[in-house]
């Protein structure tokens, strides 16, 4: 089954094909490191790992590129026009570049806790000055951007007669309607620099008070939020590339004028398949500063916050994001966080249960169960080759718990499975639990040392036993159980440990 994948250009599915066969190139809208990152950065960051790995699971060799908006920023839509990284280095009292750092180091820290995989490439918009001018320089050559001001505007209006009758309008990603637009932008600062309202900055002139700033054939200035993206998306995976990512949210105007600035330069739209991720709600509520629901990772991972009733682990929070299509608005509460926590826990247990059985195979084997186990794993590709959908190889994955648990419960004591079958699921839900999934155990990277320590403390429960020592068998045990580790005699012989 080849992978289809939801085209946001199309609206619709579409299979999945790479221009360079055996090549995916791969850009996603990175964080704009003005400060931390929230829950709603979790989404697309995590969503985008996922796709990452699955295409490197399927064979293909990934450039993944994900830029650092370390500058500017510029944004016209329902604000008013500032640059974020410049503002909040006057509130913080930092150089610009010490902010840029302390926010990029936050960034990279919370996507190690999530064990996201690093990008292949991570530019930076300060590192790109060069490109975005001479970008800038080439679209007010063909007659699609002037200058006002010391700024440089792109000429909607201009573009969307031209371009619109090559069937590329503005519009075109996003759905919008150009009149519509010119007639409901908001009056914000620097309008009356504009031949249109709908019109963007490619390039503004910065005020004498303006801390980050550079040298430009149109004055002093720094670059606006969307002309970074198409410079770097460009120079690292060419004028058309395989696969554009992010939130939903920058489906206009990012990515729409991102299309236009690419068409005109390069001709044609930069990317073939446009994905894009649903939005995180709270409690049913938008995500918001005037609602008091905007919840940092690191107040998620330590609780520090009035709507949490805990604190979360980065594992809970990727496998919550999993649950749901990437499509799917996601709704975020402590009892849909605590379930997944629950749930997490479950599939781990059942997962460490089946690796445990590679040491014991079965005497006698239930040909039925077993079928039954397989074709839930074999199923695994189906449903992420249909646009990578998450939540039912989940959906799949405790079936097959319930299956694996009622071997540990005996209530399938004889239903047991071959070496070759034990093998088989081991595979599958190494390579989608961790290597597709990206999840770890809550105990991951300290499992060698706990399993020795728990081995030692087993050994000499063992020996106690032998010289019928109950006394200190059972404290053993017992003190074990008051920490949260369940011993278990078998009837083999061997003991066997889970967290309770």
């Amino acid at each position: 089954m080849s992978l289809k994948v939801y085209n946001s250009l199309s609206r619709q599915k579409e299979t999945f094909e790479s221009i360079t066969p055996g090549h995916v190139g791969l850009y996603v809208c990175g964080p704009t490191v003005s400060g931390e990152s929230h829950l709603g950065h979790a989404r697309p960051f995590i969503t985008f790992d996922i796709i990452f790995r699955y295409l490197t699971y399927l064979g293909y060799k990934v450039r993944y590129v994900r830029n650092i908006t370390d500058a500017g920023h510029f944004e016209e839509e329902g604000r008013e026009a500032e640059d974020k990284i410049s503002k909040k280095a006057i509130l913080e009292k930092l150089e610009p570049m010490e902010l840029v750092q302390k926010y990029t180091n936050l960034f990279h820290w919370a996507m190690k806790q999530f064990n996201n995989l690093d990008p292949t490439i991570e530019p930076t918009a300060t590192g790109h000055i060069v490109e975005q001018i001479v970008m800038i320089e080439k679209i007010i050559a063909d007659g699609y951007a002037y200058v006002a001001n010391g700024s440089v505007y792109f000429d909607v209006e201009k573009y969307h007669s031209d371009f619109g009758k090559k069937g590329m309008p503005y519009g075109i990603l996003s759905g919008r309607v150009i009149e519509e637009q010119m007639e409901t932008t908001r009056e914000l600062e620097s309008q009356d620099e504009k031949r249109n309202k709908s019109d963007f900055a490619l390039w503004k002139n910065a005020a004498p008070e303006h801390i980050m700033r550079w040298q430009s054939p149109w004055g002093v200035g720094f670059p606006g939020w969307h002309i970074e993206c198409s410079a770097m998306s460009t120079k690292y995976l060419g004028e058309q590339f395989d696969i554009h990512g992010g939130g939903m949210d920058l489906q206009f105007p990012h990515h729409e004028c991102e299309i236009a600035q690419s068409v005109v330069c390069n001709h044609h739209i930069p990317a073939r398949y446009w994905l894009h991720n649903n939005m995180i709600t709270i409690n049913g509520k938008k995500m918001g500063k005037s609602y008091n629901n905007v919840i940092r990772l690191s107040e998620l991972f330590s609780g520090d916050h009035p709507i949490l009733q805990q604190a979360y682990t980065p594992m809970t929070i990727r496998f919550f994001i999993l649950q749901t299509h990437y499509r799917s608005t996601l709704d975020f509460s402590n009892e849909a966080l605590q379930g997944a926590e629950k749930g997490m826990k479950r599939l781990w247990e059942a997962y460490e249960l089946l690796l445990q059985m590679k040491h014991d195979p079965a005497k006698q084997v239930d040909a039925e169960v077993e079928k039954q186990l397989l074709a839930l794993a074999a199923e695994f590709d189906e449903f992420m080759n249909d646009d990578f959908n998450t939540a039912k190889v989940l959906a799949n994955m405790f079936t097959m718990v319930n299956l694996i648990n009622s071997f540990k419960s005996g209530a399938l004591e004889k239903a047991t499975l071959s070496a070759d079958a034990i093998d088989t699921l081991q595979k599958r839900m190494k390579q989608y639990l961790e290597d597709i999934f990206g999840l770890e155990g809550e105990r991951a990277g300290d499992n060698d040392k706990l399993d020795g320590v728990l081995k030692l403390i087993i050994d000499i429960r063992k020996e106690a036993r032998s010289r019928k020592d109950f006394m200190t068998s059972d404290k053993i045990r017992n003190s074990l159980q008051e920490m949260g580790i369940v011993l278990k005699d078998e009837k083999d012989g061997s003991v066997s440990w889970s967290l309770s």
